[in-house]
Protein backbone atom coordinates (compact mmCIF):
# COMPACT_ATOMS: atom_id res chain seq x y z
CA UNK A 1 0.00 0.00 0.00
CA UNK A 2 1.41 3.29 -1.17
CA UNK A 3 0.07 6.29 0.48
CA UNK A 4 0.08 9.80 -1.06
CA UNK A 5 2.95 12.48 -1.03
CA UNK A 6 5.30 13.95 -3.53
CA UNK A 7 5.25 11.41 -6.65
CA UNK A 8 8.19 12.94 -8.44
CA UNK A 9 10.31 12.60 -5.36
CA UNK A 10 8.96 9.24 -4.60
CA UNK A 11 9.79 7.64 -8.29
CA UNK A 12 13.07 9.24 -7.79
CA UNK A 13 14.44 7.12 -4.80
CA UNK A 14 12.97 4.15 -5.75
CA UNK A 15 14.32 4.45 -9.11
CA UNK A 16 17.69 4.78 -7.54
CA UNK A 17 17.27 1.80 -4.54
CA UNK A 18 16.01 -0.59 -8.02
CA UNK A 19 12.67 -0.48 -6.05
CA UNK A 20 10.65 -0.71 -9.73
CA UNK A 21 11.85 -3.75 -10.46
CA UNK A 22 11.59 -5.52 -7.06
CA UNK A 23 7.65 -4.38 -7.27
CA UNK A 24 7.48 -5.27 -10.70
CA UNK A 25 8.31 -9.60 -10.01
CA UNK A 26 5.84 -9.03 -6.70
CA UNK A 27 3.21 -7.36 -9.31
CA UNK A 28 4.28 -10.57 -11.76
CA UNK A 29 3.95 -12.96 -8.76
CA UNK A 30 0.60 -11.65 -7.87
CA UNK A 31 0.68 -9.57 -4.92
CA UNK A 32 -1.70 -7.08 -4.97
CA UNK A 33 -0.55 -3.15 -5.38
CA UNK A 34 -2.66 -0.24 -3.94
CA UNK A 35 -2.30 3.42 -3.13
CA UNK A 36 -3.87 6.73 -2.80
CA UNK A 37 -3.43 9.73 -4.70
CA UNK A 38 0.77 9.47 -5.35
CA UNK A 39 0.59 5.41 -4.35
CA UNK A 40 -2.11 4.94 -6.98
CA UNK A 41 -0.96 6.93 -10.06
CA UNK A 42 2.57 5.19 -9.10
CA UNK A 43 1.17 2.38 -11.03
CA UNK A 44 0.50 3.66 -14.64
CA UNK A 45 2.51 4.72 -17.48
CA UNK A 46 1.53 8.56 -16.63
CA UNK A 47 0.36 10.31 -13.90
CA UNK A 48 -1.30 14.05 -13.52
CA UNK A 49 0.89 15.08 -10.08
CA UNK A 50 1.01 18.50 -8.26
CA UNK A 51 4.88 17.25 -7.37
CA UNK A 52 6.14 20.55 -9.44
CA UNK A 53 5.61 24.01 -7.51
CA UNK A 54 3.32 26.05 -9.15
CA UNK A 55 0.74 23.86 -11.22
CA UNK A 56 -0.16 20.19 -11.86
CA UNK A 57 2.10 18.87 -14.60
CA UNK A 58 2.37 15.58 -16.54
CA UNK A 59 5.05 12.52 -14.88
CA UNK A 60 6.28 9.50 -16.47
CA UNK A 61 5.22 6.87 -13.73
CA UNK A 62 6.35 3.12 -13.53
CA UNK A 63 3.70 1.69 -16.42
CA UNK A 64 2.61 -1.74 -14.37
CA UNK A 65 -1.01 0.01 -15.83
CA UNK A 66 -1.62 0.94 -19.36
CA UNK A 67 -2.62 5.14 -20.03
CA UNK A 68 -2.47 7.55 -17.37
CA UNK A 69 -4.49 8.60 -14.24
CA UNK A 70 -5.50 11.64 -12.84
CA UNK A 71 -6.56 11.27 -8.62
CA UNK A 72 -8.78 13.73 -6.74
CA UNK A 73 -10.92 14.33 -9.95
CA UNK A 74 -13.54 15.63 -7.55
CA UNK A 75 -11.80 16.85 -4.88
CA UNK A 76 -9.33 19.64 -6.30
CA UNK A 77 -10.86 22.06 -8.60
CA UNK A 78 -7.81 22.52 -10.74
CA UNK A 79 -7.51 18.60 -11.50
CA UNK A 80 -9.91 17.84 -14.19
CA UNK A 81 -9.75 21.08 -16.09
CA UNK A 82 -5.79 20.56 -16.28
CA UNK A 83 -6.34 16.99 -16.58
CA UNK A 84 -8.61 17.42 -19.65
CA UNK A 85 -6.14 19.93 -21.47
CA UNK A 86 -3.36 17.21 -20.96
CA UNK A 87 -4.91 14.51 -22.58
CA UNK A 88 -6.23 17.31 -25.21
CA UNK A 89 -2.73 18.11 -25.95
CA UNK A 90 -1.34 14.58 -25.98
CA UNK A 91 0.49 15.34 -23.05
CA UNK A 92 -0.91 12.46 -21.10
CA UNK A 93 -2.04 9.62 -22.46
CA UNK A 94 -5.69 8.70 -22.48
CA UNK A 95 -6.94 7.34 -19.14
CA UNK A 96 -8.91 6.45 -15.85
CA UNK A 97 -9.50 9.73 -13.72
CA UNK A 98 -10.45 8.81 -9.74
CA UNK A 99 -12.74 10.80 -7.83
CA UNK A 100 -11.93 10.90 -4.05
CA UNK A 101 -13.29 7.96 -1.82
CA UNK A 102 -13.44 5.89 -4.91
CA UNK A 103 -11.04 3.00 -5.83
CA UNK A 104 -10.27 0.96 -9.21
CA UNK A 105 -9.56 -2.41 -9.19
CA UNK A 106 -7.55 -3.63 -12.28
CA UNK A 107 -7.12 -7.42 -13.17
CA UNK A 108 -5.16 -8.39 -16.31
CA UNK A 109 -3.95 -4.55 -16.66
CA UNK A 110 -7.93 -3.84 -17.20
CA UNK A 111 -10.35 -2.06 -15.05
CA UNK A 112 -12.48 -4.94 -13.52
CA UNK A 113 -14.49 -2.97 -10.58
CA UNK A 114 -14.94 0.13 -9.29
CA UNK A 115 -16.26 1.17 -6.27
CA UNK A 116 -17.25 4.52 -5.09
CA UNK A 117 -19.33 6.28 -2.18
CA UNK A 118 -23.07 6.54 -2.61
CA UNK A 119 -23.90 10.02 -4.80
CA UNK A 120 -20.42 9.73 -6.43
CA UNK A 121 -19.46 8.05 -10.03
CA UNK A 122 -16.61 7.11 -8.82
CA UNK A 123 -14.08 6.95 -11.74
CA UNK A 124 -14.02 8.05 -15.45
CA UNK A 125 -11.95 6.79 -18.39
CA UNK A 126 -10.93 10.09 -20.36
CA UNK A 127 -9.55 10.53 -23.73
CA UNK A 128 -9.73 13.40 -26.69
CA UNK A 129 -12.14 13.30 -29.35
CA UNK A 130 -9.70 11.87 -31.58
CA UNK A 131 -9.19 14.82 -34.38
CA UNK A 132 -5.64 16.16 -35.22
CA UNK A 133 -5.59 18.87 -32.42
CA UNK A 134 -7.20 16.49 -29.56
CA UNK A 135 -10.54 18.05 -29.81
CA UNK A 136 -13.30 17.66 -27.03
CA UNK A 137 -12.18 16.01 -24.09
CA UNK A 138 -14.79 12.36 -23.76
CA UNK A 139 -15.64 11.63 -20.67
CA UNK A 140 -17.08 8.41 -19.71
CA UNK A 141 -18.12 6.98 -16.19
CA UNK A 142 -17.51 3.34 -15.62
CA UNK A 143 -20.06 1.17 -13.39
CA UNK A 144 -19.47 1.34 -10.01
CA UNK A 145 -20.08 -0.45 -7.09
CA UNK A 146 -21.64 1.61 -3.99
CA UNK A 147 -20.79 1.65 -0.95
CA UNK A 148 -23.62 3.06 1.47
CA UNK A 149 -22.05 4.50 4.54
Amino acid sequence: MVWGGNTKSMLGVWREWGMPDILRQAWLRGTVLAGVSAGAICWFEQGLTDSFAGRLRPLACLGFLPGSCCPHYDGEIDRRPAYHELVRQNLLKPGIAIEDGSAVLFQDRAVCRVVAPAGKVGAWTVRSGGTADGGDIVEQPLMAQRLEL
